[in-house]
């Protein structure tokens, strides 16, 4: 069974960084697409960014780019997204999910990944 173990959420100021992990146990690591979710209060679950399996692709949400970075470390099955100029629109509950290879429509489309976390909290205060 795929386990996904988030960490690194917080309260921060406006301006300020974070920086999430998830850690993948159960599965193979390697072969899945990687990437983050946000859910803030009242509203739906929206796609932030994702990662191909060997790190070569990367996309994100059109409000994040040049501000979060998503990276992985395949060695300690960890994927990262760092987060910089924190604005309190990035308040939200992260979601770290998982995926076999990578398939577009389940991240930015109408699907969904197959392996999701429980989420960590991020809030930015003014």
């Amino acid at each position: 069974q795929v386990q996904l173990v988030e960490s690194g959420g917080g309260l921060v100021q406006v301006g300020g960084s974070l920086r999430l992990s998830c850690a993948v146990s159960g599965g193979t690591f390697s072969i899945y697409s990687m990437g983050w979710f946000r859910q803030a209060p009242g509203k739906e679950r929206q796609f932030v960014a994702v990662i191909s399996a060997d790190g070569a692709i990367t996309y994100y949400t059109d409000s994040v780019k040049g501000r979060f970075t998503i990276s992985r470390d395949n060695a300690r099955n960890t994927v990262y997204l760092q987060m910089n100029s924190l604005k309190p629109e990035d308040t939200a509950v992260y979601y770290c999910a998982g995926d076999r290879w990578y398939n577009a429509n389940n991240w930015y489309g109408s699907g969904r990944p197959s392996y999701w976390g429980k989420g960590t909290l991020v809030t930015v205060s003014s």
